[in-house]
């Protein structure tokens, strides 16, 4: 017989993972701390974006689960350091989405997405205090594509950004000429990282999701060179062994056959 009645209440889950970190409760999660549970909160938030990516509301759901456990962990070992409650989370995040949706809740005006985004950034540079700028509380611990995604995002908030698209696409090929152009390892280097940030940019421009865009061209590389080697085997060759222009052909071969899938 399971111990709580309601499981689809919100306060069933914050008791129980009171209880797990009580004094009768589990021994692993009793030793946890903010650091410690770092990689694996990493981890669920990575698996959240792999079940978007999956169009898996099943999963999605499930994931959405564990990342829930993790926020009512962080918050319960916060609330036995006398730091804050859940509550105290809550309630950072209501005042928070109230101020910055003056169009919402007070007698603001936005026509669009564009110019909430741009009233947001004001908004948040505005409760700022001290020297602090409006990059500082960029995570330096981002995955370094998210965190340029969020650079230029706030930058183009405050109006740093190009006037039109076909600015953004010079500076990639500008980027690409100095890369080619670079003489040595670290030039080379900067000039890379320059042309990936511009790429963002573009990215930026065209509404795509740089990490995702390049997690699904991971999956498609891997899976075409999965059936590449699967061929290879059917075919009894050695696939080490062919040479660069047969492996050309068997890649492409790789890309008809799974067009479709």
């Amino acid at each position: 017989m399971l111990p709580y009645k309601d499981l689809r209440s919100f306060n069933t889950l914050r008791r129980i993972v009171a209880r797990l970190r009580g004094p009768r409760g589990c021994p692993w999660d009793r030793q946890q701390t903010p650091r410690s549970l770092k990689t694996t909160f990493l981890e669920e938030c990575y698996e959240v974006l792999q079940a978007i990516d999956d169009g898996n509301p099943q999963a999605l759901k499930g994931e959405l689960g564990d990342l829930s456990l993790h926020i009512l962990l962080q918050a319960q070992i916060a609330e036995e350091a006398g730091q804050f409650d859940i509550h105290d989370v809550f309630e950072g995040i209501n005042r928070k989405l109230i101020r910055r949706h003056p169009h919402v809740f007070g007698d603001a005006v936005a026509r669009d997405a564009g110019e909430v985004a741009a009233k947001w950034e004001v908004i948040k540079q505005a409760e700022k205090t001290g020297e602090e700028g409006l990059l500082s509380s960029v995570p330096v611990s981002l995955p370094a594509l998210a965190r340029a995604q969020s650079i230029q995002r706030r930058a183009a908030g405050v109006g740093f950004d190009w006037p039109e698209a076909g600015g953004v696409f010079d500076k990639v090929n500008e980027e690409l000429g100095e890369l080619r152009a670079a003489r040595d390892a670290r030039e080379k280097a900067d000039e890379f990282g320059d042309l990936l940030f511009a790429l963002v940019n573009a990215g930026r421009w065209l509404e795509i999701d740089p990490e995702a865009a390049l997690r699904s061209a991971n999956e498609r590389f891997a899976q075409r060179f999965g059936w590449m080697e699967k061929a290879c085997k059917q075919r009894k060759l050695d696939f080490a062994r062919l040479t660069l222009e047969e492996k050309e052909a068997l890649w492409q071969e790789a890309k008809r056959a799974l067009k479709s899938v």
